[in-house]
């Protein structure tokens, strides 16, 4: 593969630039969602344990979330450019693997592979948008960005379904891992030749203690987080959130000697940072954990086929695409007072969906038009979060920002996912999965209410 072809002219090069990078970022967010639908078929398919089926599914999830941070560094030493290039080279003949995998030993190492390549390429689409673009344009592509995070999710669960239920040539679930391999080959011809090279590699140290600090500290926030539930919230997995909370502090301390820290501190010092960051965070964890317990009731207690259940999501991905696409026609003098806005509206929404289905049933059409305002909501916020943020952050530190806004967006859909399908899962088989449902609902808008506080 090259990655060193002459640049082509900016005006050819700024479409085809956002055309590449967030159709990487697509097929990585894609296969967080689309393989929980195929694995009943992998399970039988190949003989999986529980476990082993869990690890399939996680995997990728565990050692994307944990090395993201690591592939923004590298971005910002070795360009964002290749590294782009070589993440999706990874995750594309990943991919492929995963797709002939013989057995589920086979298609863990392949998904944790995957997950490595995701890792290293996704971090560069966020670095790339703060470099290449400005002022109207940059917004324009921070809307894009937002909908290609809202869609891939929903998209995912679509996708399985129609693909494990279209069993190509007899090849049940293989293709929903075989799909990414032509999108992927594709990518990597035409981002050689028209992605920008960007300047040249900044020799900066890569600060290893705070790297393997941190990868540490996220693994075992992650892990117990994707596998306590199934596993019955075993000891361990309390003792390892814990060691990752010390392990957090630890990271701190190491930040505040290192010649070249991880997070530079005057990034966090960048007006809005910190703020988005944390808005970031509940608004990805709200959205992962309302995704995964609205799927699991719709699959579980409602009956629905996984083609089905995903259609559901489809209005909610709309308006959240809407809401992204369109944010920059309200006035900029008022578009914080529109970030505080949407999150009471997503509030609204969550209530709306507790009432729609707290006493059994589709409850239609009040579900799809809670979905439609939670969609608006979230969407209303996720772009000018990120546009604030990244206002006042210089482009040598766009990588770094880059990681930590993509970490905490990973992050937040897996506390929401561990969380609020904990509670669903909990409550469900107390009280009945329809109020179950409900509580959950509120709980989640609940914790969109503190996000109203101005900053």
């Amino acid at each position: 593969m090259t990655v060193t072809s002459p640049p082509a002219p900016a005006a050819l090069r700024t479409p085809w630039l956002l055309t590449v990078i967030l159709t990487g970022q697509f097929m990585a967010i894609l296969d967080v969602s689309i393989v929980n639908v195929a694995s009943p078929v992998i399970r039988s398919d190949l003989g999986a344990s529980g476990s082993g089926l869990q690890m399939i599914v996680s995997g990728y999830t565990i050692v994307y979330a944990m090395l993201l941070v690591t592939g923004a560094r590298l971005g910002g030493r070795y360009g964002g450019r290749r590294l782009f290039l070589y993440g999706l080279a990874g995750f594309t003949a990943a991919s492929l693997a995963c797709g002939l995998a013989a057995s589920s030993g086979q298609l863990i190492a392949f998904r944790l592979l995957q997950g490595a390549g995701a890792a290293l390429m996704v971090p560069q689409v966020l670095s790339m948008i703060q470099t290449n673009f400005e002022g109207a344009a940059r917004a324009r592509a921070l809307s894009l960005y937002a909908t290609v995070i809202s869609g891939g999710a929903v998209a995912g669960q679509v996708l399985g379904g129609v693909l494990v239920s279209a069993d190509l040539y007899g090849t049940a679930w293989r293709p929903v891992f075989l799909v990414n391999v032509p999108i992927g080959l594709g990518l990597l011809v035409v981002g050689a030749k028209l992605l920008p090279a960007g300047g040249p590699p900044r020799h900066r140290p890569l600060d290893l203690p705070g790297l393997v600090t941190l990868s540490l500290a996220v693994s075992l926030l992650v892990v117990p987080l994707v596998l306590g539930h199934e596993q019955d919230w075993p000891l361990w997995g309390w003792a390892a959130m814990a060691a990752s909370a010390a392990l957090a502090g630890v990271f701190v301390l190491v930040q505040r000697r290192a010649v070249a820290p991880l997070v530079p501190a005057r990034v966090l010092r960048a007006p809005g940072v910190v703020p988005s960051a944390l808005a970031v965070f509940g608004v990805m964890t709200t959205y992962g954990g309302f995704l995964f317990a609205l799927a699991l009731h719709l699959q579980g207690a409602l009956g629905d086929s996984p083609l089905r259940a995903g259609l559901t999501f489809v209005p909610s991905a709309a308006a959240f695409a809407v809401a992204s696409l369109n944010w920059r026609r309200i006035p900029a003098r008022l578009h914080r007072r529109m970030i505080v806005a949407s999150y009471g509206v997503a509030a609204l929404g969550y209530l709306g969906l507790s009432l729609a289905l707290g006493g059994g049933g589709h409850g239609q059409p009040f579900l799809t038009v809670s979905l439609v305002v939670i969609g608006f909501g979230l969407g209303g916020a996720f772009s000018p979060v990120l546009a604030v943020a990244l206002t006042h952050v210089v482009p040598e530190d766009a990588a770094d920002t880059s990681g930590l806004f993509v970490m905490v967006t990973q992050l937040g859909q897996v506390v929401g996912v561990a969380t609020f399908g904990t509670l669903y899962l909990e409550l469900g088989s107390a009280t009945g999965t329809g109020l179950a449902l409900a509580v959950t609902a509120l709980a989640t808008g609940a914790c969109a209410l503190p996000l109203l506080r101005r900053r």
